[in-house]
């Protein structure tokens, strides 16, 4: 089908805020009637694609066409107003009011100069009927689970004569049978001749519900491809940037792997609300252990399960042979966990104090409030570890948020080992980060690792996590689907498992 005919047509878009270029010449079609898959990791593009789609961000440069006609959106509404509608993970209605006030919020229909409640009572039940919904439109929309808020959202796009419908990570906290039905509700709009942008981690989702696929990689345009043509193996290579065939092998020091190493701790059977479904696995003292796998495959979710960020609601952790039972981050700081976080600028640093505060803040949080660190000792620790990481920066009295992106993770790095912990975990510890300084991580955690320390391990480059892992754990749509030892880690291996090939399948 021709550019002309398409519903949108994405040419040449071109996005850079202060130090970073988000979107690279991409370009993006989207078909009426058609469902569209749009791919990629983290730093991809696909948020920054979207928002310069509905006037969140303006373009820097490239062309945007609505059934044919330029458009420059610069406000959502404006994009609403052309026939453009978004429906977010975190649904974006008025939870305080009922169900019919979401549909009907900024274009209420009025009798008598008042608004005309009654109608839009009627209309909304209608309406929401015709997506099999039947609630009482009289309540308040949190009355209501994430599944029916999202299908009201959707039918206010419908209502408001939407072309073109994205749904961004919609099937991020619904169930197996609510999932289902929104993809039931996908493709009757199809039907209807709506073109839908499907945004989603979930590859099984992919295949099952979308006619075509789009892949972008760190800001620029990878390829668009149909659906039923494209392995799922090929895809993954696709978003993360090795081809399948590359099968270079890791260096695997045979003696080491065949060392046994003492179990610190194990989930059994462990699962979070929305987060890991069921998950066992062991992580020994003196191994780097890796998670591996897509973006929203649970990676991250295990490690905020283990530091108690989010809450155990199935399963158990035993530690050292002992159940455990931890409440909040402090109580697994106590109990040696240490934990540096996927997005070092909004859960690692705090801007605005020192170095060498940032630096003590885990440790006097392990102490309490009552055994203060003197500042001789905060000086001293400070120093000790802008040395030993060899942190560049005049003194241990400049903000942290002056420091470069890999000098601030060497801060966070250094706060925790300033525990002196039995488990580092580690989300993304070189993401945004110099060759050089990366090198120097991965060197730091064999080496942490080398002298006893359990070290747990994630990071989108398959490169990396060969590089610095024992042993890998693969994951997928939250759930652990295969376990890798010695020379059985590499590239093909992990991609195979990704993609959806089983345990007892070649790789």
């Amino acid at each position: 089908m021709s550019g002309e005919t398409a519903l949108i047509q994405m040419s040449h878009i071109s996005k850079t805020f202060p130090g970073v270029v988000a979107l690279d010449d991409v370009q993006f079609t989207l078909q009426k009637g058609e469902i569209h898959a749009l791919l990629g990791e983290n730093g991809a593009g696909k948020s920054t694609l979207i928002k310069v789609l509905t006037g969140v961000e303006e373009r820097d440069g490239g062309t945007v066409l609505l059934e044919g006609k330029e458009i420059f959106p610069k406000t959502p509404q404006e994009a609403q107003d052309a026939g453009i509608s978004t429906v977010y993970q975190e649904v974006n209605l008025c939870p305080n009011l009922s169900v019919a006030e979401n549909v009907y919020i900024g274009r209420e229909p009025k009798k008598g100069g008042r608004i005309d409640w009654k109608t839009i009572n009627t209309r909304s039940k209608e309406l929401l009927e015709r997506f099999d919904l039947q609630i009482d439109v009289t309540k308040t929309l949190d009355s209501y689970s994430v599944a029916v808020q999202q299908m009201v959202a959707i039918a206010r796009a419908v209502d408001i004569s939407a072309k073109v419908l994205i749904l961004d990570e919609p099937t991020s906290s619904l169930s197996t049978l609510e999932v289902q039905k929104l993809f039931e509700i996908m493709r009757m709009l199809k039907k209807q001749g709506m073109g839908i942008v499907f945004v989603t981690h979930f590859l099984d989702q992919v295949y099952e519900v979308s006619d075509t696929i789009t892949v972008l990689r760190n800001g620029g345009y990878v390829g668009t491809y149909a659906t039923a043509d494209l392995p799922r193996v090929q895809l993954v290579a696709k978003m993360i940037g090795k081809e399948y065939a590359d099968l270079n092998q890791r260096f695997v020091n045979e003696e080491a792997a065949k060392t046994e190493k003492e179990t610190l701790l194990s989930l059994k059977d462990a699962s979070g609300a929305g987060t890991i479904d069921s998950i066992s696995l062991d992580v020994h003292s003196g191994e780097v252990l890796g998670l591996s796998g897509l973006l929203g495959s649970g990676r991250s979710e295990i490690v905020r399960l283990i530091f108690s960020v989010d809450r155990l609601s199935g399963g158990e952790m035993v530690l050292k042979g002992e159940p455990i039972h931890n409440r909040s981050p402090l109580g697994a700081i106590r109990k040696g966990f240490s934990f540096c976080p996927e997005n070092r600028k909004t859960e690692g640093i705090i801007g605005d104090l020192s170095i060498r505060d940032n630096i003590i803040l885990a440790l006097q949080a392990k102490r309490g409030m009552f055994k203060a660190i003197s500042k001789a000792e905060a000086q001293k620790l400070a120093d000790e570890y802008i040395e030993k990481l060899e942190i560049k920066t005049p003194s241990a009295d400049q903000l942290i948020k002056n420091l470069s992106g890999g000098n601030q993770q060497k801060v966070i790095l250094a706060r925790w080992l300033a525990t002196n912990p039995d488990l580092l975990m580690l989300d993304e510890p070189t993401r945004g980060i110099d060759i050089g300084t990366k090198a120097e991580i991965q060197k730091l955690v064999v080496q942490l690792a080398e002298q006893g320390m359990a070290v747990i391990f994630i990071s989108s480059e398959i490169d990396e996590m060969l590089r610095c892992c024992d042993r890998m754990v693969v994951l997928r749509d939250k759930k652990k689907v295969a376990e890798l030892n010695g020379q059985e880690i590499s590239e093909a291996a992990i991609m195979h498992y990704i993609a959806g090939g089983a345990e007892n399948e070649p790789a």
